[in-house]
């Protein structure tokens, strides 16, 4: 009698459906910190690379049959009841914190570049999960909208993803070191298509000058150019570009070099030395498009010379850093004086083109 009573009791108390799935969201948003910050679980046994592959992928599949349920549950009426839906929350929490668990299994001594990749796929698959359950919260639950919303996403794509993750160190550096490639290739495609057009900023002047009122003779001149200079490049700007752009040709140089190196004769037991390539590597693309934003109008050639040593600094040390590794076998005949001097060559050009302003702050001081 009092356990049946005890049960009512607790039945009464649990919260309605779709509050109790609220909550879940909620819990699996404050798990995302711990994963980031997380160390690897210390253990005497020896890592066994295939068995974690395997556990990864069964606790993906896991989650992906949980969301899936999950879905199914709540896209339809009526809705399940609150222990129905309790039971539901608790196995999806319970399919996320093994999903948590089998990522913190891999040890640091397999790599950090790698760890870092498992980590990113295990957050993606949290937050994805987290973001399903805010659509699923949604009222009324058979709107197309919500359906739309359910069908992309990201939380059956992430858990997908996951067996394409590389299987080790040497591969993920590999796979980080090609984002790079591509990162800098972009930015330094959209420079080029800048410099073509002389003007970043056209498609914005042209519907100034569409909506302008009877002031056209006095706000342009000759050539149909703004008399403001700070939206358009100065013959100083342009030439001062030129050796910017070689810069950011020779950063895409470097990397597709170290990213060969590294393809050739980087050796997967030497985790230390290629997590130490992919760490200066990764400095690259930020230094490249703190560059790329600098040489917009309104130009400040103390900014571009700035930034153009920035990324000078992180070149040489990136370089550096490989001709004293193991995916460098030969560093006297190497590449890599090459293209230090080739990074030094525009370096000292654009501190030429930027001497006088360099001699006007000095003055001013």
């Amino acid at each position: 009698m009092a356990n049946a009573a005890a049960a009512t009791a607790a039945v009464s108390t649990l919260a309605p459906p779709l509050e109790q799935i609220r909550h879940l969201a909620e819990e699996l948003r404050l798990l995302m910190p711990g994963v980031r910050v997380g160390e690897a679980q210390e253990t005497t046994k020896e890592f066994n690379s295939e068995t974690f592959w395997r556990k990864l992928h069964e606790a993906a599949v896991n989650v992906s049959r949980e969301a899936t349920t999950l879905t199914e549950v709540f896209t339809r009426l009526p809705l399940p009841s609150p222990q129905e839906t309790q039971r539901f929350c608790e196995q999806v929490h319970a399919a996320i914190k093994a999903m948590i668990s089998v990522y913190y299994s891999l040890p640091k001594d397999q790599g950090i570049t790698l760890r870092k990749l498992v980590r990113s796929a295990t957050l993606d698959i949290v937050d994805g999960m987290a973001q399903l359950i805010d659509v699923l919260s949604m009222t009324p639950t058979q709107s197309p909208e919500n359906n739309d919303l359910i069908s992309y996403n990201s939380v059956w794509t992430a858990c997908q993803q996951v067996s394409q993750i590389p299987k080790d160190n040497k591969a993920a550096a590999l796979s980080m070191l090609t984002k790079s490639v591509d990162l800098v290739k972009d930015a330094h495609e959209e420079m080029e298509q800048a410099m073509e057009e002389c003007d970043p900023y056209c498609d914005l002047l042209n519907d100034t000058e569409d909506n302008s009122d009877n002031h056209g003779d006095e706000e342009n001149d000759g050539l149909g150019y703004p008399n403001n200079r700070d939206l358009y490049w100065s013959e100083e700007d342009q030439e001062l570009i030129t050796p910017c752009l070689a810069l950011v040709r020779a950063s895409k140089a470097c990397l597709k070099k170290i990213r060969i190196s590294v393809a050739e004769n980087g050796k997967k037991d030497q985790v230390a030395q290629l997590d130490d390539i992919v760490d200066i590597s990764d400095e690259i693309s930020p230094s490249v498009d703190d560059l790329a934003l600098s040489i917009y109008p309104p130009m400040c050639h103390m900014t571009v010379r700035i930034s153009s040593a920035k990324l000078v600094s992180v070149l040489k040390k990136a370089l550096e850093i490989t001709k004293a590794s193991h995916v460098t076998p030969q560093p006297e005949d190497s590449w890599i004086p090459l293209l230090i001097n080739a990074v030094d060559h525009c370096m000292n050009r654009i501190k030429e083109l930027t001497h006088n302003e360099l001699g006007l702050i000095w003055w001013t001081q």
